[in-house]
């Protein structure tokens, strides 16, 4: 914005030249804080990428009409969502000290990475399933209340995913954001910054929706994979969020719905009696044995 401000200004290049030398000054300042350790160390690096995030993300959505850049570029492959994902595990794996503070398998516990119990499971599969159909709840009112931005974002996400329609993009648009992202904002932001703020941070990424319904459905999902994640571990959130990709991306229509459902209420009902299980065990077991 500054930059813009001053094009043609004789004192232009200095303007940008202040502007660039404050911004890596506080970027070294906040290094050298972290080091010294003025401010808890853990929660610096979770802030600065925190603050990176949203500022960009918000300045994309609220300057720029992502609908019609999205639409006007080619549509994503298997390995341009490669490439858009793995920087999302790489911040993760670095961000919580890989090597430098934590060794590996320090790092795999700190980002809550861990083999799932077998009602973990069933949880992030039933969870995945009701947040498909929250979102086509929401989808439809929507398509109600605000029925020319709806349209715009279902042509853009069908232009956008268009190249991912085939078995190979399905399961790559469910497994690569799964893991990715869930290990970075459920895994290794969600323990610093909060339920609320990683669930924010995550719609933000989402820019492909714009302002619309669509972005408060992503959030409230968010807050969804972030609840299980503080209850279970981020290998069940990612469960989820591959199940809600996965559903989302085959499509569930005609008789195949009525057995979509009725798979969804025996998950539901195996997780719901394993958790009354597991409560009831502990409830009536003696604390002086």
């Amino acid at each position: 914005m500054t930059a813009n401000a001053v094009v043609g200004k004789p004192w232009a290049s200095h303007a940008t030249g202040i502007l660039a030398g404050l911004t890596s000054g506080g970027t070294f300042l906040l290094g050298a804080i972290y080091f010294t350790r003025v401010i808890g160390a853990p929660a610096t690096p979770a802030l600065v990428l925190a603050v990176i995030v949203l500022g960009t993300q918000i300045s994309q959505v609220v300057f720029v009409d992502v609908l019609a850049v999205d639409q006007a570029g080619p549509p994503l492959s298997v390995i341009d969502l490669f490439a858009q994902e793995l920087p999302f595990l790489i911040i993760a794996v670095l961000g919580v000290g890989m090597f430098m503070r934590r060794t590996a398998t320090e790092v795999v516990v700190r980002l809550g990475v861990t083999r799932p119990a077998w009602w973990q499971v069933t949880l992030g599969l039933a969870a995945g399933g009701v947040f498909v159909a929250f979102s086509v709840g929401i989808a439809s009112l929507s398509h109600a209340w605000t029925p020319d931005v709806a349209h715009r974002v279902d042509v853009t996400t069908e232009h956008v995913f268009g190249g991912l329609t085939n078995p190979v993009g399905i399961v790559a648009l469910a497994v690569l954001p799964a893991i990715c992202e869930e290990i970075l904002f459920r895994g290794a932001l969600q323990p610093r910054l909060g339920l609320v703020i990683t669930a924010l941070l995550f719609a933000s990424i989402h820019t492909q929706y714009s302002i619309s319904f669509d972005t408060l459905t992503i959030f409230i999902l968010a807050l969804g994979l972030g609840l299980i994640r503080k209850y279970t571990n981020t290998t069940t959130s990612a469960i989820a969020h591959a199940t809600n990709n996965l559903i989302a991306g085959i499509g569930i229509t005609g008789q195949v719905l009525g057995f979509a459902i009725a798979a969804e209420v025996v998950l539901v009902a195996v997780t719901a009696y394993a958790l009354w299980s597991f409560r009831s065990r502990v409830a009536i077991t003696p604390s002086n044995p």
